[in-house]
């Protein structure tokens, strides 16, 4: 069978641990970056830094993006880029809108244009939705576009469909949150490790710990976005299908250093989302029955996930 040449847009966790699992598959990968490092330490990490080829890319430059694509030729694309801190986004809103829809729409309409047959998939956020039907729009409602990161992610999600029903071959991978090692401090659970683990201050400020969410594990959702490339072009939910409080997952850390956590955090409310709710949408995903030929399911959730988080190099 044809290896594949596979681009992936952005140098972020996700696409490294997808490209390590196209690498096995003795497929090529291309990696774009807007700008030209000496390294790349999501792929350093895990140790494929040299197997893959990096370029340099402006998402917002479509002829650039036209002559790569015609440079490379690439069977699938995965659009990784976008600013994902909803925080930040209030600061860097020009950023988060460019990054997650309008660098994600100049590749749709290149490709239609091109009457491309190349995969386009982009990434997603699931909590975007109140609720999410897959076969019909009608019934997929949207929370409020509050935030400059939900906005850019309502708008990229529906340019996917809009070109979908068009024809190309395009689909959005909807992700919860999504746990690595790699991933830096400024995200919640990787903060807390690194306070328990190192304790540099005497406590940990938190914003609002009493809310619901879905948390998964890196390495084992990318294996699910891997197989899901053989499938045809369609809406897939990824995430652990389980429900967690904030405050259990943080409470875990504690637990495996015997701390009482509430000695050591703080609530600070100036650290609150505004209009957060306490349980986001949570899906009843059939992820596992479209995935089911290659045996998949996600198996890494709750205390188990954050011992690997806490205990990864």
């Amino acid at each position: 069978m044809a290896k594949k040449k596979i681009l992936i847009i952005g140098t972020g966790v996700l696409g490294a641990y997808l490209s390590s699992f196209f690498l096995a598959d003795g497929n090529k990968i291309f990696v774009t970056s807007r700008y030209q490092k000496k390294t790349y330490k999501n792929y350093k990490n895990i140790r494929i830094e040299k197997k893959v080829i990096f370029i340099k890319l402006n998402i917002l430059n479509k002829n650039e993006i036209l002559r790569r694509l015609r440079e490379i030729e690439p069977d699938i694309i995965y659009y990784f880029a976008g600013q994902s801190s909803i925080f930040i986004s209030y600061k860097k809103e020009l950023e988060t809108i460019n990054s997650n829809f309008i660098g994600a729409l100049n590749f749709l309409e290149i490709l239609y244009k091109k009457k491309s047959k190349t995969k386009f998939y982009k990434a997603s956020s699931g909590y975007i939705f109140e609720k999410f039907n897959p076969k019909e729009d009608s019934k997929t409602k949207y929370i409020k576009a509050n935030n400059p990161y939900v906005k850019s992610q309502i708008a990229a999600f529906k340019a996917v469909k809009k070109f979908r029903k068009k024809g190309l071959n395009c689909s959005s991978l909807i992700f919860f949150n999504i746990e690595s090692p790699m991933k830096p401090n400024s995200f919640l659970l990787n903060k807390v490790r690194d306070f328990v683990k190192y304790r540099r201050t005497k406590f940990l400020k938190l914003g609002n710990i009493d809310i619901v969410r879905d948390f998964s594990w890196a390495p084992e959702i990318m294996r699910g976005v891997f197989y899901a490339s053989k499938l045809i072009s369609q809406d897939i939910i990824f995430c652990s299908g389980k429900d967690f409080l904030v405050k259990d997952m943080i409470k875990y850390f504690f637990d495996l250093k015997k701390m009482k956590f509430e000695k050591y955090i703080k609530i600070d409310k100036k650290l609150y989302r505004k209009n957060e709710k306490k349980k986001l949408f949570k899906p009843k995903s059939n992820t596992e029955k479209i995935l089911k030929k290659f045996k998949w399911s996600p198996k890494i959730f709750g205390k188990q996930l954050i011992k690997k988080l806490y205990f990864s190099k």
